[in-house]
């Protein structure tokens, strides 16, 4: 069971994180640069409880079917998914704080070629929630 919430978990962190960049991210950079980075800051933040949840918890799932079946690719696919964790600490961080932290009065080109690369950082959480949901698929085969 707790390999189905595993794989039930991670493939909702994918559908997620491929919602972001398949459909969010291109319409916002539709948007002036200030109403850009307006709509960047709530939807990042609201974005980053929800996906950063959805990895622990399905890490969570993963090593406790791990611990019941002792099939390594349950821990593989744990693995996998929370790194999204540690790289978006590491990879992304460093952008989302640049953004956060700059004021809506002074957006302009510079945080636009920001948020453009925060969506192609982004891409990889969803290359991660992928791979973990297709291990977890695997596994549960």
């Amino acid at each position: 069971m707790f390999g189905q919430l595993a794989l039930t978990v991670s493939a909702l962190f994918t559908g997620a994180a491929i919602y972001i960049n398949w459909a969010e991210q291109p319409a916002r950079l539709q948007l002036d640069d200030r109403a850009l980075l307006t709509q960047w800051k709530p939807s990042y933040a609201s974005g980053f409880t929800m996906q950063a949840s959805l990895a622990v918890v399905g890490f969570v799932f993963g090593i406790l079917e791990w611990i019941v079946t002792d099939n390594w690719l349950w821990l593989l696919g744990a693995v996998v998914l929370v790194s999204n964790w540690p790289y978006t600490m590491l990879g992304i961080m460093p952008t989302n704080n640049i953004l956060k932290n700059t004021s809506i009065e002074t957006a302009g080109p510079a945080s636009r070629a920001l948020i453009e690369t925060w969506g192609r950082l982004h891409a990889v959480r969803s290359l991660l929630g992928g791979v973990a949901t297709l291990v977890f698929l695997w596994a549960s085969i």
